[in-house]
């Protein structure tokens, strides 16, 4: 199951998640004719979770025989392989990606009946090749750790479509784009319809003149619908249908909601009403799936979430798998979503890939996740070089790049750099990485407002502000009355002294606490090293979900500050 809900009914979907045969792959060569699969792993998964391969980093391959029952067009959709892929069908390449948190896809055109074997080798090692992909503060897992798809398709199909909520004059209306893709290069007529809430649209006819993408695009009305809310988050299907020569030949359900975001008077708006984030950064990690989160802990994650009276999650540091952002959109938990990049120095940042594999991940970031409505914020870069002539450069082409893809969220990127921040005016929210308690004893609220000041100094004078992290570690299970560094009472004596600081400053848009929960970082040398166990233990709650006693503060100050908005 690739999303939450049905995503065709005309189009044929076949899940290949389940059992696939796995080596790992010890020398260079990718002679396929030579590998031998001696062992059955779950996909999705990660190969960690295999005791002989626990912290194993390197190549390894996934084997899967599909079976055709008649001569189709096929199309192979991958959510997410860590960390890059080349995928092979019947021995030949036909598709290669880079990055373990975006989705991609591959097609194969008249392929016969009959039993056909479909091979991904996947690396996850580092090295010069891999710009973002380096040694972190958490663990990238090995192997195919979200949902697989194979789709029967026909010459023209519906690939995607773009769904851009707008409020106007006091009622609702909508920019909808559908990108048809056609493998063929005949001419041919073909006319566009969908649905929403029960009633029918048109977004119009053409001529499909040559293989490649067309799009088609139209903004309507929608006079009766409601407005999608953390309150009430309601969802909408738009039931999009290809018709060829008269002749329904593709479908593809989104699920929608209509919500604008906006950023006025140093505050952010949903819907027109002011509103404060009460977030956690989360990451997806567990001891026994290691990034392969399935349905059911996603779900424990966000009632957990709720429950501490979280309004709000930042995807740290990578687009997440869609179907927690489906959840978000279901439970009305807003979304901070930012693309793949952590603590990268500028020499890191000159590697020669860093540009490409940005842009990639950027662009399929926003056009995979844009329909969500949960989605309300859009981030780059975490912690990276914005202190620096050259990065800020960077910074700027990738914030144009989002914008020019999607206007209708704000943008931002977490700094940690304090009065040497130089990117401020690039974005349209001020984000800041403080850790007052943890990392030096500055006082959080003083720290605070020298935030404030430094942002106004540097190009942020009148945004808003969000605390995008700030926290400290707390070791499950360690409690002592000494309350000394790495007790949970220690922890929660962090946590109250920040949320006391900004849930009391009118400034503060939003807060989120490093993080959900514990996980397992790389194991390495510097400051790597300094992780107790391979692990940041910063959590709310540990690697099992298990509450500590700073759960209880956060939900108190959470949960009162939820009621002052009321």
């Amino acid at each position: 199951m690739t999303r939450l809900f049905q995503t065709n009914e005309l189009r044929k979907v076949f899940s290949l998640d389940g059992s696939w045969d796995f080596t790992a792959i010890k020398d260079d060569g990718d002679s396929l004719e030579s590998i031998s699969y001696p062992y059955k792993l779950t996909v999705p998964g990660c190969w960690e979770m295999h005791p002989e391969f626990l912290t194993y980093r390197g190549r390894g391959a996934y084997r899967k025989r599909v079976t055709i029952r008649e001569k189709t067009a096929l199309r192979f959709v991958f959510k997410g392989v860590s960390h890059t892929a080349r995928v092979y069908f019947d021995g030949v390449l036909i598709a290669e990606h880079y990055n373990a948190y975006t989705a991609f896809h591959a097609i194969v055109n008249e392929v016969e009946q009959g039993e056909h074997e479909l091979v991904v080798l996947v690396d996850n090692s580092f090295g010069e090749f891999s710009a973002l992909h380096v040694p972190n503060d958490y663990y990238t897992y090995g192997g195919i750790n979200r949902p697989v798809a194979m789709e029967e398709i026909k010459d023209q199909y519906v690939e995607r479509i773009a769904f851009t909520p707008i409020w106007e004059n006091g009622a609702w209306k909508a920019s909808v784009q559908a990108y048809i893709h056609k493998l063929n290069n005949l001419e041919l007529s073909y006319r566009l319809s969908f649905q929403l809430n029960g009633k029918p649209y048109e977004l119009g006819e053409g001529k499909l003149q040559s293989d490649g993408e067309t799009m088609l695009s139209g903004i309507f009305d929608f006079p009766e619908v409601d407005a999608w809310s953390p309150e009430s988050p309601k969802l909408y299907e738009l039931r999009m249908k290809l018709i060829v020569e008269g002749k329904e030949a593709d479908d593809l359900i989104e699920r929608v909601g209509f919500r604008v975001v906006t950023t006025a008077n140093g505050k952010i708006q949903l819907n027109g009403k002011d509103i404060v984030f009460k977030g956690v950064n989360r990451h997806e990690d567990h001891p026994m799936v290691g990034s392969a989160i399935p349905l059911q802990l996603m779900a424990l994650d966000a009632d957990l979430m709720t429950d501490m009276g979280c309004n709000a999650v930042r995807t740290s540091h990578y687009p997440s798998d869609e179907r927690f952002l489906d959840l978000c959109d279901e439970r009305g938990i807003l979304v901070w979503e930012e693309n793949h990049a952590r603590g990268l120095s500028l020499e890191q940042m000159s590697n020669p890939n860093f540009r490409w594999q940005c842009e990639q991940v950027n662009r399929e970031m926003v056009e995979q996740h844009h329909n969500h409505p949960s989605i309300v914020i859009w981030a780059i870069l975490n912690e990276c070089a914005s202190n620096t002539a050259k990065g800020r450069e960077m910074y700027k082409e990738q914030l144009e790049q989002i914008r020019a893809l999607d206007a209708s969220r704000p943008l931002t990127f977490a700094s940690h750099h304090r009065e040497s921040e130089l990117c401020f005016d690039l974005a349209d929210i001020v984000s800041f990485n403080l850790y007052p308690g943890w990392y030096g004893d500055e006082d959080p609220g003083e720290l605070c407002d020298l935030a404030r000041g430094w942002a106004d100094a540097k190009g942020g004078l009148g945004k808003p502000m969000i605390m995008s992290e700030f926290g400290g570690d707390g070791y499950y299970g360690h409690r002592d009355a000494s309350r000394v560094r790495g007790t949970e009472e220690r922890q929660a004596d962090i946590i109250e002294a920040n949320l006391s600081a900004y849930t009391s400053r009118s400034f503060i848009s939003g807060m989120f606490i490093w993080q959900y929960c514990d996980c397992r970082v790389t194991e390495g040398t510097d400051w790597l090293i300094t992780r107790a166990g391979t692990q940041n233990s910063k959590g709310i709650v540990d690697r099992y979900r298990r509450p500590k006693l700073a759960y209880a503060t956060v939900q108190r100050y959470f949960k009162k500050l939820d009621k002052s908005f009321k």
